[in-house]
């Protein structure tokens, strides 16, 4: 699928997306270069799809690493943003099973970690090398520590 009319390269210390009163922040100290891929509102693909992509595609220092970031920021419907995620996955990722993949669930409302929450999380494990996140409101992650995470030791 081509991205390009969606994304733009980007190297920001602090790259944010936002709705609304949901928001998180890619903290980038080493000012890693990424694609940041507006998905809702841009992309051509089927059914539900999530508000953003972040891509990180062999940054310097780091010639084996790509990961992809899937964001949703919702007001209060988390299970629907489960299914926002997957869809686009289904529909973007470039390896559905085997590329790292992280997703944030950004939530107005308080989410419980409820069993519902934990089963997804295994089920996005599972079957698409993901890790579900889901916080409140303002969220702040660090893009290094999704590197170094996906780094494999020599």
């Amino acid at each position: 699928m081509d991205l390009d009319k969606c994304s733009e390269i980007i190297n920001h210390k602090n790259i944010s997306v936002k709705e609304n009163k949901s928001k998180i922040t890619f903290c980038n100290k080493n000012s890693i270069e990424v694609n940041k891929v507006q998905v809702d509102g841009c992309l051509d693909i089927p059914g539900v799809k999530c508000d953003w992509l972040i891509i990180i595609d062999k940054p310097k220092d780091y010639p084996d690493v790509y990961i992809e970031i899937y964001i949703e920021l919702k007001g209060g419907d988390v299970k629907h943003a489960f299914k926002q995620i997957e869809n686009t996955i289904n529909n973007i990722s470039i390896d559905q099973k085997n590329v790292p993949k992280y997703c944030y669930v950004i939530t107005t409302r308080y989410p419980r970690i409820t069993s519902e929450i934990q089963n997804q999380k295994k089920d996005l494990k599972k079957n698409y090398n993901a890790v579900l996140k889901v916080q409140t409101t303002v969220y702040t992650e660090n893009i290094n520590k999704l590197i170094s995470g996906c780094v494999i030791p020599e």
